[in-house]
């Protein structure tokens, strides 16, 4: 699991909407989310996904849209 990065825990805490969706979330969720923006190798492509990240929350949706997931977690089914 990802710790979750300051620059994202500030853009969340920033948007009630978006915070109380990634409450409401599993971690796996957030971790997915969490991986997404920091596999980010540009600072502008980081901000982006930040604020996607809080726009897609916001939409309800409950993981990254066109994210494959997260390459660090293993894949066995546990």
């Amino acid at each position: 699991m990802h710790d979750l990065p300051s620059d994202l825990k500030n853009a969340l805490v920033a948007n009630p909407v978006a915070l109380e969706a990634w409450n409401d979330i599993t971690p796996l969720a957030r971790n997915e989310f969490i991986c997404w923006v920091e596999d980010a190798k540009q600072p502008a492509t980081r901000q982006r996904r930040i604020r996607r990240t809080n726009e897609e929350l916001e939409e309800g949706q409950r993981r990254p849209c066109c994210w494959p997931g997260c390459a660090h977690r293993e894949r066995n089914g546990k």
